[in-house]
This record gives C-alpha cells, sequence and structure tokens, in this order.
C-alpha cells in the first residue's frame, strides 16, 4: 500500500473509532440538558409527569436506556452521511455504466491514450481499478519476456489486486450499520421489559397503586421500544441502499476488467 493511501485509511479509521463516543457525550448532554429540562414538566421538575403534549419529556421518562438509543441513532445518522458521500465520490462523475462503455470502444479500438483520457475524467473506483489495468496492459504490450497466456494471467490477476484495493474503502463502516440493525432492538427490548417490571412493581404495591411510577414505567417501556426499532429501521434501510450501490460499482468493475482483459486477447491473438 501507497504512503498516501496508508494515511488515508488511517484517517478513516481514526474517525470511525471517534463516532461512537462522540455521540455517546452528546445523547447524555441531549437527555440531560435538553430532555430532561425541568421546563417540560408538571411543577417545573423532572422527578413529576411530563406536561401534556411535551415529547421532550415522555422521552425522558424512558429511562437511562434512551441515551444508549440516541448514541446509537445519532451514530447510524453519521456513518449514513459518510458512507453516502463517500460511495458518491466513488462512482465518479457522471454515469458509471455510460463510462464502461466508453472503455469498452476505446478498446475496441486499440485506443489506450483515449481510454486512460475517460479514466482521469471519470475518476472513482472503477475509474481507478481500469486506470490501473491499463497501466499493465501498456506495460505487458512492451514485455517480450512472457507468452501470452501469461500476460494474460497476469492483467487477470491486476483486475483482482485492484478491486481489492477499493472494495475495503466502499465497505467501510457498513459492518456498524449492520450491528446497530440487530443492537438497537435489542436494547430497545431491555429497555422495554425493564419499563415493564417497574409498571408492574408499581401495581403490586398494597393499597392504592402509584400512578405516577405505573405511568412512568409504562412510558420507559413504549418509548425505548420506539427507539429501538426507529434507529434498527433506519440503519436496516440504508444498509441494504448502500451494499446494492457497492454491488452496482463491484459489477461494473468486473465487466471493464474483463473488457481489458478481452480486448488484449483479441488484440495480440497472435
Amino acid at each position: 500500500m501507497k504512503k498516501g493511501e496508508s494515511k488515508k485509511q488511517s484517517s478513516k479509521l481514526s474517525f470511525s473509532s471517534l463516532v461512537i463516543p462522540i455521540s455517546l457525550v452528546v445523547a447524555f448532554l441531549i437527555f440531560n440538558f435538553i430532555m430532561g429540562n425541568s421546563s417540560n414538566f408538571e411543577g417545573n421538575n423532572h422527578d413529576n409527569s411530563p406536561l401534556p403534549g411535551n415529547f421532550l419529556g415522555i422521552i425522558y421518562k424512558g429511562g437511562m436506556i434512551v441515551p444508549i438509543l440516541i448514541t446509537l441513532l445519532l451514530t447510524v445518522i453519521t456513518f449514513v452521511i459518510e458512507r453516502f458521500i463517500a460511495i458518491n465520490k466513488a462512482s465518479g462523475n457522471g454515469s458509471v455504466s455510460e463510462f464502461v462503455r466508453e472503455i469498452n470502444h476505446c478498446l475496441a479500438k486499440n485506443d489506450l491514450v483515449a481510454a486512460d483520457a475517460a479514466c482521469d475524467k471519470q475518476k472513482g473506483s472503477v475509474a481507478n481499478v481500469v486506470k490501473s489495468v491499463l497501466a499493465k496492459y501498456k506495460f505487458l504490450e512492451k514485455d517480450q519476456t512472457q507468452t501470452k497466456d501469461q500476460k494474460i494471467a497476469s492483467l487477470e490477476k491486476e483486475v483482482e489486486e485492484a478491486t481489492s484495493l477499493e472494495l475495503p474503502s466502499l465497505e467501510q463502516n457498513l459492518t456498524i450499520l449492520a450491528t446497530i440493525t440487530s443492537l438497537a432492538t435489542l436494547i430497545g427490548l431491555l429497555g422495554t421489559v425493564i419499563g415493564m417490571i417497574r409498571a408492574f412493581a408499581a401495581l403490586a404495591n398494597a393499597g392504592a397503586p402509584d400512578s405516577i411510577a405505573l405511568a412512568n414505567g409504562i412510558s420507559e417501556a413504549l418509548v425505548n421500544t420506539a427507539f429501538g426499532i426507529g434507529s434498527a429501521a433506519i440503519a436496516l434501510i440504508f444498509y441494504n441502499f448502500f451494499t446494492a450501490k457497492i454491488d452496482k460499482l463491484t459489477y461494473s468493475i468486473d465487466e471493464a476488467g474483463y473488457s481489458i482483459v478481452k480486448s488484449y486477447a483479441t488484440n495480440h491473438a497472435s
């Protein structure tokens, strides 16, 4: 790996490792100072019931599981924005399918200069792979030490290596989204169970049930359920969306690589 690529990869890893702790701090600040603001509750006391229709107060009554769920939601939003920017950048300028067709047209005429210029214009992951393979193509044309079959095998290997360098940057952080899909649901369920335990504990009191404790327990259960399912749904939707876009880019890379190898085999049939 080149030095520049190594630094770029390191900066991405440091960004990923900072997102969750920063989101956790922000989540607790939101929970304590915005949702837990005394003005959201009766008698300006957050130990009392939320004011009628006060959504922030209702969420605050979800208990200490809520900031964890907010952390997951903020993490999802951050990585969705980051992946959207990264994958759009990897798609390059203009249509990827049009670029692949242009490369095929240039290779049909054995015009490597035009193909190289198209890569510089397109940029992105597909163009990076094609440009790397074209450089290998030019080198092999001058190489007299290898047979045709060896050169074709060398081109195919170059396609695989160039693709393997591009794919990690495309798939980075998708594992986190996939994990949050399950994790948010489970943590939301944990909050729901804790809330129901408190609600039933209030009902179990001798004499008249504690209505405030009962309401808080039910609120805690429902808020955590909603937050958990909502965060998981957002993570799942965008995980599938980004996976589909990456699959499309991978297919384009494979198509372009196959075209270059086929072109070499055709143009150097003798």
